[in-house]
């Protein structure tokens, strides 16, 4: 399974985050966050690359919609950008 797929999905929904969507929209993102994320870090797992499983974990159990963790509307604008552009940084940087 090509892990960019996956990576440039979830960017594009964490950009549309930025936008006024309906509460369902956020929901969803957070479930795919979840499954996408954890998807990577089983990939990274598979190829010894702990800091990147670390990293995916991590980020799985920030987006995951069972225990919501509240930062307010600003903070996770702030957050969809920064791991957006990581994880198009990462399929960019990986192609080189």
């Amino acid at each position: 399974m090509n892990t960019n797929i996956i990576k440039i999905v979830l960017a594009i929904l964490f950009f549309l985050c930025l936008l006024d969507m309906p509460y369902g929209y956020y929901q969803l993102v957070r479930f795919a966050g979840l499954i996408g994320f954890a998807i990577l870090a089983y990939h990274a797992s598979q190829q010894n690359k702990q800091t990147e499983m670390v990293i995916y974990g991590a980020l799985a159990l920030l987006f995951q919609p069972f225990f919501k963790i509240a930062l307010g509307r600003e903070i996770w604008n702030v957050v969809d950008v920064v791991v957006a552009i990581y994880l198009l940084f990462s399929v960019f940087n990986q192609r080189k």
